[in-house]
């Protein structure tokens, strides 16, 4: 029994110690993100830049019946392209956008082209303008050129390139679906808009699971937002798995091990394996008792 207790006693000490280095190492890598928390910007930007920022509503439903249209010219709304039960991978900005949009959907498109889940049949990808002097045959454009680029079968069924009802009270539709996600944007003397980069994830039932920011997305990362957008129903075990593993981090932009859970595996491999051998060991006991011969007093 002294040689079970100090087996016993060595695994839980090792386990222990392990665990704690995993758990620090995980509190050194996760920054603290507070919405709202920016870079500081140079005096000559300050003024453009004033009140442009994301406003995080993780766990908020979207305006599901906001009216848009489509890049066909048809009126539609968020809840019916989130009806067919797919996850959506969520751009605000405008066509005609001189340098971010154009940036953060080339860069989109160039890593969703290197994820094997796929736009129209895994997830949908919908664009919203916050111009609403932008048209439907725009959009239309647009959607074509990068689905072109996307080169996948079917996925100009599955992209949605809308635009704001051309009527006073139309115009403020993309204003609210941008509300809804924290996007705020201005528009400038110009004529042009002062935004941010970032992709959202919205589930089927129109929450908002996930960002993504600036203009280049890892294809793992994108991957991973859409398996957990999809919550279950996209993806394989295996990656339902590793997500369960894992956390977004949004200081590096990316998803880091949960050292938490991973104890729990730690702990539930190591009391099978203790289990395993206790019983292996009183077995060889209760056996080597059976076989020994008897002793007799004289």
């Amino acid at each position: 029994m002294n040689l079970k207790a100090s087996i016993l006693s060595l695994i839980a000490a090792t386990v222990l110690t392990v665990g704690m280095t995993n758990s620090a190492n995980a509190q050194a890598s996760i920054a603290p993100f507070a919405p709202g928390e920016g870079p500081v910007l140079a005096d000559g930007v300050a003024k453009e830049m004033e009140g442009v920022d994301i406003l995080e509503h993780l766990g908020d439903t979207i305006p599901l019946a906001t009216v848009l249209i489509g890049d066909d010219g048809k009126e539609t709304t968020l809840g019916a392209i989130l009806a067919s039960g797919k996850p959506v991978m969520l751009h605000m900005g405008y066509y005609k956008c001189p340098m971010l949009c154009t940036l953060v959907l080339n860069e989109a498109i160039r890593s969703l082209s290197k994820v094997d889940l796929s736009i129209g049949k895994d997830f949908d990808l919908v664009s919203i303008s916050i111009n609403p002097k932008e048209s439907n045959e725009l959009a239309h454009a647009k959607k074509m050129g990068y689905m072109a680029e996307y080169g996948r079968a079917g996925s100009d069924q599955g992209a949605r390139f809308l635009t704001a009802p051309q009527t006073a009270e139309g115009a403020k539709a993309p204003a609210a679906i941008a509300e809804s996600v924290g996007f705020q944007y201005k528009e400038l003397p110009s004529g042009e808009y002062s935004h941010p980069a970032m992709l959202a994830m919205i589930a089927s039932d129109g929450r908002i699971v996930r960002y993504l920011y600036g203009v280049k997305f890892d294809p793992t990362t994108m991957r991973m937002a859409i398996v957990e957008a999809g919550e279950g129903k996209i993806g394989t075990p295996l990656d339902r798995f590793i997500l369960w593993c894992h956390q977004y981090d949004p200081a590096s932009q990316g998803y880091v091990v949960f050292a938490m859970r991973l104890m729990k595996i730690g702990g539930a491999i190591t009391v099978v394996v203790i289990a395993t051998g206790l019983i292996y060991m009183f077995r060889r006991g209760a056996r080597t008792a059976q076989l020994a011969p008897s002793s007799r007093l004289a």
